[in-house]
């Protein structure tokens, strides 16, 4: 993970479910918090054989809407995993981890180190007596 302007980049392996134990590393991945679904190279995600399943309208930073593939994977990171639905992100899109992806894996950031660490216990709801 490494510092740049305020923002750090972390290296995650992704997996078709369908296909346990065939894993890519995506290295240098931008966290953004501000962007609800985590995008990979499309190209990455075919060779993995990761269908597409669901097409989305994005609205990005500058104000553009984009329609994307999304499809299901399994990310592995800072020794956790989860799955998660990926944008299929095409040539010019940026690579992010976004935040449904950070919540999945029960990590957040800490600010003052720029890394990730584990979030704690998960918030669940109590039962009334």
């Amino acid at each position: 993970m490494t510092d740049e302007m305020g923002s750090f980049r972390v290296d995650v392996e992704i997996e078709n479910p369908l296909r346990p134990g065939e894993r890519r590393v995506l290295c240098s991945v931008l966290i953004d918090t501000g962007a609800e679904l985590s995008w990979v190279p499309a190209e990455l995600l075919e060779s993995l054989g990761v269908d597409r399943v669901k097409q989305l309208r994005f609205r990005l930073a500058d104000g553009s809407v984009r329609e994307r593939w999304t499809g299901e994977v399994r990310l592995y990171l800072a020794g956790t995993r989860t799955f998660d639905d990926v944008v299929f992100a095409q040539p010019g899109d940026m690579i992010l981890l976004g935040s449904r992806s950070l919540e999945g894996l029960n990590l957040t950031i800490d600010p003052v180190h720029k890394r990730l660490v584990d979030a704690g216990p998960a918030p669940a709801a109590l039962a009334a007596a």
